[in-house]
């Protein structure tokens, strides 16, 4: 090869470098949204902030995005203010919803809110052929570790007494490569509905030495104490277990009481602490982590308004190194979680109980393997939904009501 060949073939490699832009910085579509639909999937879940109904968005660019949240009437409202929106403008759209009909949102509509909020991050990851972990940062880890509610899919258990169960049932689940296993605060079993809380702390006790038993010397476990107690009895736990090591308690009081209880039961044992499987958008809970009154937050999706939200939580609980350990909810739910958890730098713990097990109307959406949840690289919240397994319940075509919005002068929005 010549000296003019030679810089011919580097000059040419040098174009080809600049065309193949990486995919990420592929420019968007013009887009709007067109349509919403609402699904009950066929193992529906009536709570409203448990819910898995089904949503998608549509638009004019030929992409859907898929969600998971809410209610028909409370998706129904937040819907209408979509359609006719640039569904790339997610805060924007985010804010319009929230904003649009003056009373903030309660926790069941925000739950509708945060369903939306996942459709619009999977349009966007769709049209930009990217993972939507990838439009928040990449990951920072290899997999997400979880922790199963109660026994995991396929972990055999042996009919055993009480106090060996739960040691069996703990080793069981390390075995199966779980990071933790959770046990509840005594639980009245065979049918029985009377809790004495004074008496029950000593049946907490006796189960929290057999769950350290069984994980063993170097194991993790964790206590949910379900909001059982009030502050009096709480101390009492939790000075109680704190020879065993757990990983954290969870809802120590009753929730209305946590932003008075749990700064004063912070100063009085060392348990770690976690709370908020009930909360909703970030100002239930932020004074309590700017305090660092928790080590861990039980925050989740879509209950906090969706990833938009979520993604803030983040940076609270980063900046006061507070851990996340989210609530169980619903499957695309569950995978948005690894979108938005996989990028954050400190402390994931999931609670995960669907296994290898496959879900009827949802050919893709999960990647787990021996107690871990993996990223999968597909494009959007990487869940694929199969619409002939659910029933449409709702379509939204038309804008919703026509309410006065105000905007600031450099066109973001505010209070009516």
């Amino acid at each position: 090869m010549n000296r003019r060949t030679f810089l011919k073939s580097l000059a040419a490699a040098s174009c080809a470098a600049l065309v193949r832009v990486p995919r990420a910085w592929a420019s968007l579509p013009k887009a709007k949204v067109t349509r919403v639909r609402i699904y009950e999937p066929p193992d529906l879940n009536p709570l409203f902030n448990q819910s898995n109904m089904v949503v998608t968005v549509e638009t004019d660019a030929n992409i859907t995005g898929i969600g998971e949240g809410g209610s028909k009437d409370t998706l129904v409202q937040c819907a209408g203010r979509l359609i006719g929106k640039n569904p790339f403008d997610i805060e924007r759209c985010w804010q319009d919803m929230y904003l649009a009909h003056f009373y903030p949102p309660g926790r069941e509509k925000i739950h509708a809110l945060g369903a939306l909020d996942l459709a619009l991050w999977d349009i966007k990851g769709k049209a930009l052929d990217v993972p939507v972990y990838d439009l928040l940062g990449g990951m920072n880890r290899k997999y997400c570790e979880c922790y199963p509610t109660g026994a995991p899919p396929g972990v055999a258990l042996p009919r055993l007494a009480a106090g060996e169960a739960i040691k069996a049932r703990a080793k069981g689940v390390i075995e199966a490569g779980y990071r933790a296993f959770r046990l509840d605060a005594a639980s009245v079993r065979g049918g029985g509905t009377t809790y004495n809380a004074r008496e029950r702390v000593h049946q907490v006790a006796a189960d929290c030495k057999m769950a350290r038993e069984g994980v063993g010397k170097d194991g993790d476990w964790l206590i949910d104490f379900h909001q059982r107690f009030a502050l009096n009895d709480a101390l009492r736990g939790c000075k109680a277990i704190e020879e065993y090591e757990p990983f954290l308690v969870e809802d120590p009081v009753r929730a209305d009481a946590f932003l008075e209880d749990i700064p004063k039961l912070r100063h009085m044992t060392t348990v770690p602490l976690a709370a908020g499987e009930e909360w909703g958008q970030r100002w239930d809970f932020n004074k309590l982590v700017e305090n660092h009154d928790l080590d861990y937050i039980r925050a989740t999706l879509p209950n906090v308004g969706g990833i938009t939200e979520m993604h803030k939580v983040c940076g609270i609980c980063e900046t006061h190194n507070v851990g996340i350990v989210p609530h169980f909810t619903g499957p695309i739910a569950t995978a948005a979680l690894l979108h938005v958890l996989g990028p954050f730098p400190g402390p994931v713990l999931f609670e995960y109980n669907y296994g290898n097990r496959a879900i009827p109307y949802l050919p893709e959406c999960l990647d787990f393997k021996e107690g871990r949840l993996y990223a999968n690289g597909r494009p959007g919240l990487g869940v694929k939904l199969e619409l002939e397994k659910v029933k449409l319940v709702a379509e939204i075509t038309q804008p919703g009501e026509n309410r006065t919005t105000y905007y600031r002068p450099d066109g973001s929005q505010t209070n009516w």
